[in-house]
C-alpha cells in the first residue's frame, strides 16, 4: 500500500508534551500545537484506513516528509527537492504519524515496524508520502537447498 497526503507537513511532534506540577505530582499533557497536528494526520489518512489492521506479520514503513522550500531559500530546480537538515527530526516526526496511524488501526501494534525509512526534504509539492509493505517473516532464513550447515 503506498499513497501521498497532499498536506502542508505538521512540524509538531510527540516528543512536545508539556507537563505541570499539581498536589506535588508531576501531570503531563498533550499541548494544542500536538493536539492539532494529530486532528490534520488523522483527516488526511482516513481515505487510506485498511478494513483490517495488520495483525502478526512483520511491516516496513517508508515515510518521506516533503515540507515547502522556507522564503529564504535560494532558487532551485523546479522538480528537485533538497535534503532538509533542520528540526524536527525524523525520528520525532514518525513517532507522531505510527502513534496516529496504530489508533487509527492500520495496524494491531506498531511494534509490527521491523524496518523503517524516514526521510525529509524540501519539495515544490508538499505532503508525505507513505508506502508500507508486509515483510516475509523468513527474509534472513538461508533460501531453500541453501542450508549452510557446514557439510559440503
Amino acid at each position: 500500500m503506498h499513497f501521498k497526503l497532499k498536506m502542508t507537513p505538521p512540524t509538531a511532534t510527540a516528543q512536545q508534551k508539556g507537563e505541570r506540577v499539581v498536589g506535588g505530582y508531576i501531570h503531563h499533557y498533550k499541548k494544542k500545537n500536538v493536539a492539532a497536528a494529530e486532528a490534520i494526520l488523522r483527516d488526511a489518512l482516513l481515505p487510506y484506513v485498511p478494513e483490517t489492521p495488520i495483525e502478526g506479520k512483520p511491516v516496513q514503513l517508508w515515510a518521506i516528509w516533503e515540507f515547502p522550500y522556507p522564503k529564504s531559500a535560494k532558487k532551485h530546480n523546479p522538480g528537485w527537492g533538497r535534503w532538509k537538515i533542520t528540526r524536527p527530526d525524523t525520528d520525532n516526526l514518525n513517532k507522531l504519524l505510527k502513534d496516529v496511524m496504530t489508533d487509527m488501526g492500520f495496524w494491531k501494534d506498531d511494534a509490527l515496524i521491523c524496518s523503517e525509512i524516514v526521510e525529509k526534504l524540501y519539495a515544490d509539492e508538499p505532503g508525505i508520502m507513505i508506502c508500507i509493505r508486509i515483510m516475509d517473516p523468513d527474509l534472513l532464513a538461508p533460501p531453500d537447498g541453501d542450508d549452510d550447515d557446514g557439510k559440503d
